[in-house]
Parts: C-alpha cells; sequence; structure tokens
C-alpha cells in the first residue's frame, strides 16, 4: 500500500510532522512492512508555515532581534531550506498581532519595520527566493515600514522622511526606491496571500481588519483615507494600481507594498507550499491520502489545506482522501464537494481542551490505526 500523508499543524497540540509520523504510526500497526508512505507536512501561508516547510524540505531556522510592531524589539525565526536559495518567512514573526497586549495595540502607529529587516537578514543568506506568509498583521501601513527597513524612502512634501507607521502616509508625498537594497532585484519575492480584499473602501485593509488591531470608526477612516494616498503616489510614480489589486489590502495593506516595491506574486499559500514539496510529484500512484488540520468547517473549502491537497491529488478517480481533524465544525460537510471522500474528529470522547490538546498524537494515531484496519478490509 502507498500511503500519502500530508496534514497542516493542530495549533497548540502538533505540528504538522508531528501529526504525520503520528498517522504513520497507527497505519504501520495494521500494515507493518507492507506500507510504503510519503510524508509531506503542509501549511496554507500562515501560522505554522515555516515550520512546515523546515520539515519537509530540510530546512534551518534561524533568529533575528528585529523591531517589532510597536517598535520594542523582538525574536522572530525565519527559515533557510534545503536547497540553501530559498527562505521561508512569516511576516506575524516580526509584525504580528500576538506580539501586542490588546490594551497597547494602535493600527496608526504599527510598523512592517521588523518584516523588512527579516528580508534582509535572509537576503545576507544568499538566497535567491523569498516565500513569505503574511497573515496575522498588527499592521495597517501598506507594507511603508518594511520598504523602509529596505532602504526605501517615503517622503513628505518638504522632502523629509514620513515616520513610521499607517497614519502617517496622509502626508506621502514621494517615495524613492533608489536606495532600495539592490539584491531585491535579483530575488524573487513570492506571497502567500489567502485574501482578496483591495486596499482601500469598503472591504478594504482598514475596514475588515482594522478592528481587530485596535482600530475605532475614526481610526478606520484615518486609515483608509492614508492608504488611499499611499496609492495615489504610487500609481502617479510608479504606474502600479495597487488600489485595485486582489490581495493588495492583505495584512494591513503589506500586500500592495510587496506588489509596488518588491514586483512579488500573490499567490494562495496552499498552492506555494504544494509547489515547494512537490507534493503531485509525490503523490503519484497513492492508494490513500491523509491530511487533516485542527478545525474543518464550510471556511475549510476557501483555500484551506485539506482542501488544497485534495484538489491537488493526481489520478483522482483511484485515491481516496482523508481529513482528519481536531474539530468537526459548522458545514464541514461542504468539503465532500471538493474532493475530500471522508472526514473524522480525531476526538475519542469528551474532552477539556488542555487533555485533548496534550493528547492529540495518541488521538490522531488511534484513529488512524482504525482507519487502516478498514481501508485492508477494503482492500481484499
Amino acid at each position: 500500500m502507498k500511503l500519502v500523508i500530508a496534514p497542516d499543524s493542530f495549533k497548540e497540540s502538533m505540528t504538522a510532522m508531528q501529526a504525520a509520523k503520528s498517522i504513520e504510526q497507527g497505519f504501520r500497526q495494521v500494515y507493518n512492512d507492507q506500507l510504503t508512505s510519503e510524508l509531506i507536512p503542509m501549511a496554507d501561508g500562515g501560522e505554522g508555515t515555516t515550520r512546515s516547510m523546515v520539515d519537509a524540505l530540510d530546512g534551518t531556522l534561524h533568529e533575528e532581534v528585529v523591531t517589532g510592531p510597536n517598535g520594542s524589539r523582538v525574536k522572530a525565526v525565519y527559515a533557510v531550506l534545503g536547497d540553501k536559495k530559498t527562505a521561508v518567512i512569516e511576516m506575524a514573526e516580526a509584525s504580528g498581532l500576538a506580539l501586542v497586549p490588546k490594551e497597547e495595540r494602535n493600527p496608526l502607529f504599527a510598523t512592517t519595520f521588523g518584516t523588512g529587516e527579516l528580508i534582509k537578514a535572509a537576503l545576507d543568506k544568499g538566497v535567491k527566493k523569498i516565500i513569505l506568509g503574511i497573515g496575522g498583521s498588527a499592521t495597517n501601513d501598506g507594507g511603508a515600514g518594511m520598504f523602509q527597513a529596505l532602504g526605501g524612502e517615503l517622503l513628505d512634501e518638504l522632502g523629509q522622511e514620513l515616520p513610521v507607521g499607517g497614519a502617517s502616509l496622509a502626508r506621502l508625498n514621494a517615495v524613492n526606491c533608489s536606495n532600495l537594497d539592490q539584491r531585491l532585484s535579483h530575488t524573487d519575492i513570492i506571497t502567500a496571500c489567502d485574501v482578496n480584499n483591495p486596499l482601500t473602501g469598503e472591504d478594504g485593509a482598514s475596514v475588515i481588519y482594522g478592528p481587530q488591531k485596535g482600530a475605532d470608526d475614526k481610526m478606520i477612516k484615518q486609515l483608509d483615507d492614508a492608504l488611499y494616498q499611499y496609492a495615489e503616489v504610487i500609481w502617479n510614480q510608479l504606474g502600479i494600481d495597487v488600489n485595485n489589486l486582489p490581495g493588495a489590502g492583505a495584512a494591513g495593506g503589506l500586500g500592495a507594498g510587496l506588489k509596488a516595491f518588491l514586483d512579488a506574486e500573490l499567490e494562495p499559500g496552499i498552492d506555494i507550499v504544494l509547489k515547494e514539496t512537490r507534493f503531485h510529484e509525490r503523490a503519484q500512484a497513492a492508494d490513500l491520502v491523509i491530511t487533516g488540520e485542527g478545525k474543518i468547517d464550510k471556511q475549510t473549502v476557501f483555500g484551506k489545506t485539506p482542501v488544497g491537497v485534495a484538489k491537488a491529488v493526481p489520478n483522482k478517480d483511484n485515491t481516496s482522501v482523508i481529513a482528519l481533524c481536531g474539530q468537526l465544525g459548522e458545514g464541514y460537510e461542504a468539503v465532500f464537494s471538493h474532493g475530500i471522500t471522508a472526514a473524522f474528529s480525531i476526538m475519542p470522547g469528551p474532552a477539556s481542551v488542555e487533555t485533548a490538546m496534550e493528547n492529540g498524537p495518541a488521538y490522531i494515531e488511534q484513529l488512524a490505526r482504525n482507519i487502516a484496519a478498514l481501508w485492508k478490509v477494503k482492500q481484499k
């Protein structure tokens, strides 16, 4: 039997690789040496992407002290993959919401400067490709801080450099790219972006995501107006329309800055991980594919790992896909129309959250063993 195991992480319980190994152990209890398995840790560009790609592609983790979203210094981790040419960065490591206590959140002044510092650190390692996950931001500065950290200048009418933060963009008059780190022109920047929000307006970065970052109604309008001015200057000087670009509003407008200044490609995160891990090639001739993540519900069909894996399976007519999760949420049945054959919760019964988190590996191994037994009956 050929088994491909490609789960996402189960947050706070298992990394993607830990989940994959537990699934494999469950199957080996039934199949022993008759099992050929491929373990391919997955992610969709959000939290856990760096760890999954390190595990899948023999990478190494590196730590840097960078500027956090509120200006304090924070420790941030990024990865260099086994080819020594590709780096993986999660912007949340440097500019994430989790780095700022709720009572201190203020998107008027939050900055992506630290994300730019992480990009620079990766360039110092000699990489030629950077995969950047941009979920979970505390910022609303359109990637302005990142641009400044990499040598770009944002100038007001007097030619003075703007301070960091989204609010100051209302005074933006000119951008200067002449001192931007020259290594960027020889580096592919691929952005894992799973939302299609434009930069401004009712569906833009400030209105949709500003409240969770601490913005009240007055701040939202101030930030939206500032990002509109930002987009206008970029259009007038660089000829790039970031205001209407799908995904430009991701991560407080970081998508816009990445496209305007680094010519980054914006792609669904799961598609990037599937490509980098050579999933299609490694899943050839699979009898069964096991995927999963912490929760499967009606949102899973919108770019999440289990459905992304199911859609990427070659030989779909001959390969079943089973999804495992900690919780089956409302509307989970939608995944059955997107290539998933069956979905199961790994929970054997009622338990506290703490108990469930602690015993995740044992629960998933036990369920995998039972699925393997049923699968063996089917083969007979």
